[in-house]
């Protein structure tokens, strides 16, 4: 392998909301799996910073993430943003998509290799207004993909892949993925990569039988009260999840292989 660094920026996706590490205080996520294992490979001399913070916008990991990767100068950058802004009234398809690109070519100038991600929608399909973020979403994707093609950037397409229509690859707040949904996410990285992962982060189990109407509705009132009602009030309020939230792993230093 040519790498000996990799960088990660983004938002909550990449700082790995929801998948705890054992002792608790830190989100693990498919990012730190990507990094141990290619430590694993790479030996000692390997380095790795993520830079993602939870609740994120694209302008704001473009302005405060970006320019701190490129100052690294790694080897490998994954670049994971615009989530966040398909959920927001405001959207400006043209814009972000436009500075998308720019932002990827950008990095991709360094030299580095560049990892983009189309996003499993499904993954947003219990969430409120689909009729509004579905579209959103799928323009996204083809933007991503787009630019892939056009940079020369590895695209990881967890869209095409059906299992995350499972909901067990998803956390209780029906919007970040869990311990199993981001083993799958390193497992796909590191197939785009072309390096070998734990045959075990792809297995996944049967989904659930579907409840029963009047449990579903009552799941989707606590739902609600507990994750949505809050989201709407920071909305509301103009703040975010991740205003006291600071990087995870600021600065690029060794990891210990998995």
């Amino acid at each position: 392998m040519n790498w000996r660094s990799y960088v990660a920026v983004g938002d909550s996706f990449t700082e790995g909301m929801d998948d705890p590490y054992p002792e608790g205080g830190l989100y693990r996520g498919w990012a730190d799996l990507v990094a141990t294992r290619l430590a694993a490979e790479v030996g000692p001399d390997f380095r790795y910073a993520n830079l993602a913070i939870r609740g994120r916008l694209f302008p704001g990991v473009v302005s405060e993430q970006v320019p701190v990767a490129l100052a690294m100068r790694p080897d490998l950058i994954s670049f994971a943003a615009g989530g966040n802004d398909v959920l927001r009234r405001n959207f400006d398809p043209v814009v972000l998509i436009e500075r998308f690109d720019n932002v990827v070519s950008g990095l991709r100038e360094t030299g580095a290799d560049v990892i983009l991600f189309r996003f499993a929608g499904s993954g947003l399909a219990k969430l409120p207004g689909q009729r509004i973020v579905a579209p959103r979403v799928e323009m996204l994707n083809q933007a991503v993909a787009d630019t892939a093609e056009r940079r020369g950037a590895r695209l990881v397409d967890l869209n095409a892949d059906e299992e995350f229509r499972n909901p067990l690859l998803w956390s209780v707040d029906r919007l970040h993925l869990s311990a199993l949904g981001h083993r799958r996410v390193a497992a796909h990285v590191l197939n785009v990569l072309g390096v070998g992962c734990d045959e075990e982060w792809l297995l996944v189990p049967p989904r659930p039988e579907p409840s029963p109407w009047l449990a579903a509705r009552a799941a989707d009132l606590r739902w609600a009260g507990r994750y949505l009602a809050p989201w709407v009030k920071r909305r509301i309020t103009g703040r975010s999840s991740g205003d006291l939230v600071t990087a995870k792993r600021p600065t690029l230093a060794p990891i210990e292989p998995s």
